[in-house]
């Protein structure tokens, strides 16, 4: 059994679900093919990003989501968390209902990833940020 762990930063972002499912193999690709079988987990290192598996094909899927995250959090409810600009408050919910993190089987050095799945960064905020993810793998060698 072995461990492994490592950090990537994706370049500066403004709002919008973006399709990294690429930008992560490369990131750990020569690590993660050392692995027979395990699990790989993404931890997003922020409030007001989010990380999710979904259709990697369609590109209006992201642009859905976005939509769909804006109407459940609007940046016009009265939030009293304005620190940082009326995005500030309606990305930290939708952080909170998306999450920060995903767990993905390895398979044969590979993410087990279904047909049509994809791992994608939400940047919930309209000024572009740089996320950090810390990506842990463990399993067998």
């Amino acid at each position: 059994m072995g461990w492994s762990q490592l950090t990537h930063t994706f370049q500066a972002r403004s709002k919008g679900c973006y399709l990294v499912t690429s930008e992560i193999e490369k990131a750990i690709g020569s690590e993660l093919r050392k692995y027979k079988v395990g699990m790989c987990n993404l931890f997003l290192q922020h409030t007001s990003a989010s990380l999710c598996l979904n259709e990697n094909v369609c590109r209006e899927v992201r642009t859905d989501l976005t939509m769909a995250l804006d109407h459940m959090a609007p940046e016009s409810l009265p939030y009293d968390h304005t620190d940082e600009g009326p995005d500030d408050a309606c990305g930290h919910v939708k952080c909170a209902v998306m999450g920060v993190s995903l767990d993905i089987p390895i398979r044969n050095g590979q993410l087990a990833l279904g047909t049509w799945q994809g791992i994608y960064l939400c940047e919930h905020r309209r000024y572009q940020h740089q996320r950090t993810v810390v990506i842990t793998i463990q399993g067998e060698k």
